[in-house]
């Protein structure tokens, strides 16, 4: 497998966390987006969307990391990154999403460059902006955890949601987000980081970072 991805990309991480905990080795091929290698042709011409993370396996390919996440939990099944139940699934998928679909294309970096060369916004109010959406998130998402969660976003075993977790903090960490406010999710992220599967994919300990 290789994976086509970003050391800053929160979505990347995500997948890079999911191949951890399945054990599953993958190429690493590094794709710049600060740099805009996104748009080469070479690239482009595998990616319709021109983003990351992309997962070649074999003769597939395999976009979006949600898809890419229970992809592997698919063609991969131990360990399960799901519960075995279906209201298990329901909630794991919609922690998630809360994350991925309500948090994360808000301020993802497109959505920033738009900002501040096409709208003009500057750079304090496009921090305030990222800030803003980040911090509400994740209220909803310590409201989700104080309903049940364990060591993990769900039980006590890592799974989907907590891949999707911890690279929305890191982020959050790095645009100076007020987390204080949510106790239980800094509980969950800091039990990951416990786990080689999140300390040894963080953006940091990637081969690109800078």
């Amino acid at each position: 497998m290789e994976l086509f991805n970003y050391f800053r990309s929160s979505a990347s991480y995500r997948v890079r966390i999911a191949l951890a905990l399945k054990g599953l080795d993958y190429d690493y091929r590094a794709v710049h987006l600060a740099k805009n290698e996104q748009f080469d042709p070479a690239y482009a011409s595998a990616s319709v969307s021109k983003l990351v993370p992309l997962l070649r396996d074999g003769d597939a390919l395999v976009s979006q990391s949600m898809t890419i996440i229970e992809y592997l939990d698919e063609t991969h099944p131990q360990p399960p990154l799901l519960p075995a139940d279906a209201l298990g699934r329901a909630q794991v998928r919609a922690l998630a999403q809360d994350i991925a679909c309500e948090i994360h294309p808000l301020n993802n970096l497109r959505v920033l460059r738009y900002l501040s060369k096409e709208l003009g916004v500057d750079e304090d109010n496009k921090n305030r902006w990222y800030r803003h959406w980040v911090e509400n998130g994740l209220e909803v998402v310590e409201m989700r955890l104080k309903q049940g969660a364990g060591r993990f976003c769900h039980g006590d075993t890592p799974g989907l949601a907590d891949c999707v977790l911890v690279p929305q903090i890191f982020n959050a960490k790095r645009f100076d987000c007020r987390l204080s406010h949510v106790p239980e999710v800094m509980r969950v992220f800091e039990n990951c980081m416990a786990l080689d599967a999140f300390a040894k994919t963080q953006p940091s300990a990637c081969p690109d970072a800078e």
